[in-house]
């Protein structure tokens, strides 16, 4: 690139000063850049609404030190548009006519169907020469403000959409062996610090769909996890398998074996149990912790969590859940209905989970043929549909089937702190999982941070994802990357 622009300078009569670099130029240019959010709702907005989308750029092949920022920039972008077209891939460059028509040729549209923005005037005049319809953009608000005449959509002041969900066909698939006759499975995306990611009941690494293309943006590497006993995870029939002991046991061994030294956890439900007991008995292993709605409660030596759960009718859904069959054969009936009934927005919730024993079960109380939660794809139930047909409800409900054990292992934590970086996320509306249960956990986390979701229920990933990505991605970056090494001699 250099050499380019010294020999387009030389014939031009141009002279340059000898510490002349374009690619410092266009480092400092790029390192400046920011993502123009605004714009880039707009185009993901039109993208809902059927548009097809892209980005034309003028770049170059950059193997400068800064090259990171592109790669960064080009890979944040990439997943929200239906093309991308660089000119140091084509040869071509803005404002050169021929990339105009590269750019129709890759839409297969003819001039008048297109819409080209541009911040550069120039730019624009050979895309309006062919028949182009052309937005200056230097100004965001009447960019967008004209985007709307022209396309006929509202583009300003609306609600942000929900960010792009990974789809399973897209991701890079791994199975880690635990022990003999045991493997986690679980997907990955990104690069720099691990993030795993622990899901709850009934779910699937497939609740953090919303998650996983944001933190791997923001940076990290994300491992979301199929839990043990669900979809392609092994799901032994033991019980004891699935206490609490066993599983931070199993989550060290899945570590050790990726040759992970350290992760951040973070967990929803059963997963935020999970993640709270890694950060208290391997603080070691954990950068930092999470926890989506499950609240940190200290093990009490004098009342057992089982006496605790039997005083609170809230939780009378995890007595049903004790005699090993019962619940499996209810919830197995049928599938569909299951998730229908589960998956469902603050304002939908039709799941009672009090006086469920007396009632003969969970669902009795719900319609044969529940309707579809806005918060779901009839693609989205089928997904779980087809990981339960798999594995069944054996494994998941056998989580809650160790209280006992867990309390035992628990008590054995007294006088613990968790002292590493820790977020609580409380969700406003969850009805089970309250946000009342939190108060008082800074006594025994004196580095937590909060979040709170306002008009959530439970499926926080899933209802409120822009919401919670932010708050995540916010925490992550300033609590989990590398700490300061303090030397111990």
């Amino acid at each position: 690139m250099e050499g380019d622009y010294r020999k387009y300078s030389e014939e031009s009569g141009i002279c340059l000063p000898k510490n002349f670099s374009v690619s410092q130029i266009f480092g400092k240019a790029l390192s400046a850049k920011e993502i123009n959010r605004p714009m880039l709702q707009a185009a993901l907005t039109l993208r809902k609404k059927g548009f097809t989308t892209g980005i034309l750029t003028n770049n170059y092949l950059d193997d400068s030190t800064r090259r990171g920022r592109l790669a960064q920039l080009i890979g944040e972008l990439r997943p929200h548009f239906d093309f991308l077209i660089e000119s140091c891939r084509i040869g071509m460059a803005k404002p050169d006519p021929q990339i105009y028509r590269f750019m129709l040729d890759t839409l297969k549209a003819s001039p008048n169907e297109v819409v080209f923005l541009d911040d550069v005037g120039a730019n624009l005049k050979p895309a309006r020469d062919l028949g182009v319809v052309t937005i200056l953009a230097r100004n965001t608000n009447t960019a967008l403000q004209e985007l709307e005449k022209v396309t006929g959509m509202q583009l300003l002041e609306t609600a942000a959409p929900l960010p792009n969900p990974c789809k399973p066909s897209d991701m890079s698939h791994g199975y880690v062996p635990i022990k003999p006759g045991v493997h986690l499975h679980f997907v990955e995306l990104g690069s720099g610090p691990a993030v795993c990611l622990c899901h709850g009941f009934p779910e699937s690494w497939f609740s953090w769909r919303y998650q996983i293309p944001a933190l791997a943006q923001a940076g990290f590497r994300v491992l979301a996890i199929d839990m043990k006993g669900y979809g392609e995870s092994s799901a032994p029939p033991e019980i004891e398998e699935y206490s609490m002991e066993v599983l931070c046991k199993d989550m060290v061994t899945f570590l050790d074996k990726l040759g992970i030294s350290q992760a951040v956890f973070i967990g929803h439900d059963w997963g935020g149990m999970l993640v709270w007991n890694m950060a208290l008995f391997y603080p070691e292993r954990v950068r930092a912790v999470a926890s989506l709605n499950t609240p940190f409660i200290l093990a009490n030596p004098k009342v057992s969590t089982m006496e605790a759960i039997k005083a609170n009718p809230i939780f009378d859904y995890q007595l049903y859940f004790q005699e090993p069959g019962v619940a499996e054969a209810e919830l197995e009936q049928n599938l569909n209905r299951t998730f229908k009934a589960f998956f469902r927005a603050s304002d939908e919730v039709f799941l009672n989970t009090r006086n469920v024993r007396e009632a003969g079960g969970l669902l009795v109380r719900t319609p044969e043929n529940p309707s579809l939660s806005k918060i779901m794809t009839e693609e989205d139930i089928q997904f779980y549909v087809e990981q339960f047909k798999k594995s069944g409800f054996r494994g998941p409900l056998n989580w809650y089937r160790n209280i006992d054990r867990n309390w035992k292992w628990s008590c054995k934590s007294l006088g613990r702190k968790i002292l590493i970086p820790a977020l609580m996320v409380v969700a406003e509306k969850d009805k089970v999982l309250l946000p009342e249960m939190t108060k008082h956990m800074e006594n025994w986390i004196p580095n937590l941070k909060r979040g709170y979701i306002k008009d959530c229920g439970h499926w926080t990933q899933i209802e409120k994802p822009n919401e919670l990505n932010q708050i995540l991605t916010e925490w992550l970056k300033t609590d989990a990357r590398d700490p300061p090494l303090v030397s111990m001699l």
